[in-house]
């Protein structure tokens, strides 16, 4: 199980790692973690506006779980990122692909008890609305036991604004119309969870200057 007890040492090494830009310099917020559970699987949903907001989230979680993203498979490229990532548990994806390994390697970790980051968009917003992926909602779908639980990230992009200090806040929270409904579908079950998400935090433009 992925609980606080069993982080993996290389998540811990990363964590304490990213606590000085997250915690320090980003004065990072949390709210709702009462809501992660800690010793079941959990499907974890967010926006995503920055490079930042996995580790943002990562480190927000941390007092009760690792969490393992899906994460785009060119990352496991480089030989000494790869080694990090698969020690941190992250799973590759191919994406765009309907990617049927990192599905399935996904659902055994849930099953397995791990929580399962997403980002319903696939990719960087760069500011742009985005239409959700339905790769959520087969998860959902295939392990119905999995907490849904949303969260959301801001304050990532401001990061690179050296000398602007950034003020990140991650909310975690239940969807108000709960998990998977009877008779939905994986794609609306996703942009439903989206919809959700961005009322609560638009998207925001990456980079060194605002939009």
């Amino acid at each position: 199980m992925s609980t606080r007890a069993s982080l993996s040492p290389t998540y811990r090494l990363a964590m304490a790692i990213s606590r000085l830009p997250i915690r320090w310099w980003g004065r990072l917020e949390v709210e709702g973690l009462e809501h992660l559970a800690v010793d079941a699987p959990v499907l974890l949903a967010g926006n995503h506006d920055s490079h930042w907001d996995p580790i943002a989230v990562g480190v927000a979680g941390l007092p009760r779980r690792q969490v393992c993203a899906l994460a785009k498979a060119s990352m496991w490229r480089y030989p000494g990122l790869r080694h990090l990532l698969d020690g941190m548990g992250q799973i590759p994806i191919k994406r765009g692909t309907g990617d049927a390994e990192a599905l399935r390697a996904a659902i055994q970790a849930l099953q397995d008890g791990a929580c399962i980051g997403i980002f319903p968009e696939g990719t960087l917003s760069f500011g742009r609305k985005l239409r959700a992926r339905s790769g959520i909602g087969r998860l959902a779908q295939a392990v119905p036991e999995a907490q849904i639980l949303c969260c959301t990230i801001e304050g990532t992009v401001d990061i690179v604004r050296f000398p602007r200090r950034p003020r990140i806040r991650v909310a975690f929270f239940a969807p108000a119309e709960g998990g998977l409904r009877p008779g939905e579908d994986a794609g609306a079950f996703a942009e439903r969870l989206l919809m959700e998400i961005r009322a609560r935090a638009p998207q925001v433009p990456a980079g060194r200057r605002p939009g």
